[in-house]
């Protein structure tokens, strides 16, 4: 009975971390399409933020919210619409379509937890030089070339209990973000933890304004991973100055 009350945490943490790490994959492939289609609808929709983050906030859905499972979820009848899987992923966008996880202090019920952060954050840059006016007129003249570039934080949500909170902890160790020394909830034979700032093996360092996010979200006990992924895709359309006020899509 003692050695199973000492090993008994670590077991169930390797079973709960491995699922957690297959649906931290299948979210990063979903991370790469989401970003394809943010990048595509800019593309061909003069550069407009809300039509960029509504295709990411859709590609990624299926990653943290399993709407198909709800049998009379309550945004449906609110949205009109019966249980069919079209209603149903209208009634989940329209929980999220201002980049907002349906948690925390939003109305309504939660159906992400606790979560009520961005989604995704949308930065955008043009290669190939900015708008002269409040169109680019010579967008398809030969050798006027203007590409998207476009980099996407998602911040997906860790749902396996348990397993978000062992790692959240070890990931703010591991970018050097926090330390963490209370009591080990792997091995209850240590005192503590002793996780320190760039204790892991191959530590890498976030931006200063992930990172800082990444600690406040874990903080509030809102635990997620960043997910990095970039797309490039020549614009189609004319750059509209008035989808540009800034660089960086509203997080």
């Amino acid at each position: 009975m003692v050695e199973a009350a000492l090993t008994l945490p670590l077991v169930v943490f390797l079973v709960l971390g491995t699922l957690q790490l297959f649906l931290m994959l299948q979210a990063r492939v979903l991370a790469h399409y989401a970003v394809f289609r943010a990048t595509r609808a800019g593309a061909v929709g003069y550069g407009d933020c809300e039509r960029m983050t509504h295709s990411a906030i859709l590609a990624l859905l299926p990653s943290f919210h399993s709407f198909l499972g709800d049998s009379t979820p309550a945004a449906v009848v609110q949205h009109g619409g019966g249980g069919n899987a079209p209603a149903k992923l209208a009634a989940a966008f329209a929980a999220r379509r201002f980049n907002r996880y349906a948690g925390g202090a939003n109305p309504g019920p939660r159906l992400d937890g606790e979560h009520d952060g961005s989604i995704v954050w949308i930065d955008r840059h043009i290669e190939g030089g900015g708008i002269g006016g409040e169109q680019d007129r010579d967008f398809d003249e030969p050798g006027h070339l203007r590409q998207l570039e476009v980099r996407m934080i998602y911040w997906y949500p860790l749902r396996i209990p348990f397993a978000n909170w062992v790692m959240s902890h070890m990931f703010l160790a591991q970018l050097g973000l926090e330390d963490y020394t209370a009591a080990n909830p792997l091995l209850l034979a240590e005192r503590d933890a002793n996780w320190n700032r760039g204790e892991f093996t191959d530590p890498f360092s976030l931006s200063g304004e992930v990172g800082a996010e990444l600690l406040n979200r874990v903080r509030a006990r809102q635990y997620v991973f960043p997910i990095e992924t970039t797309f490039t895709m020549r614009m189609m359309t004319p750059l509209k100055a008035r989808h540009f006020p800034t660089m960086n899509c509203p997080r």
